[in-house]
């Protein structure tokens, strides 16, 4: 399975590490237990989670391209933000321990 354009420039400086990556790639986004489409809703919510803006503009494109819905986007994305944000609510509540 091909590198995503994003890290063909590491293929291209150091093809031993570019072809480590591309194993690495296939064994997650290829054929598998999981679907393309989950496989890429996963990956849209980490990416999101992580901050990369492009990352989440590109599976976003491609999940539309397969005929996904905005509103299934739009649940990945809360859930990703619901768990990311789940550890700053549990640390809020330790601002306020119980009987204090």
């Amino acid at each position: 399975m091909p590198l995503p354009p994003f890290l063909e420039p590491v293929s291209e400086n150091d093809p031993d590490f570019g072809k480590a990556i591309e194993e690495v790639y296939s064994s997650a986004m290829g054929e598998g237990t999981l679907d393309k489409k989950t496989k890429l809703l996963i990956a849209l919510a980490v990416d999101a989670v992580n901050g990369a803006t492009q990352g989440v503009a590109n599976i976003a494109r491609q999940l539309k391209d397969m005929g996904v819905s905005d509103e299934e986007i739009r649940e990945a994305l809360r859930i990703a933000y619901f768990a990311s944000g789940n550890s700053i609510l549990a640390s809020y509540a330790a601002a306020f321990p119980c009987g204090e």
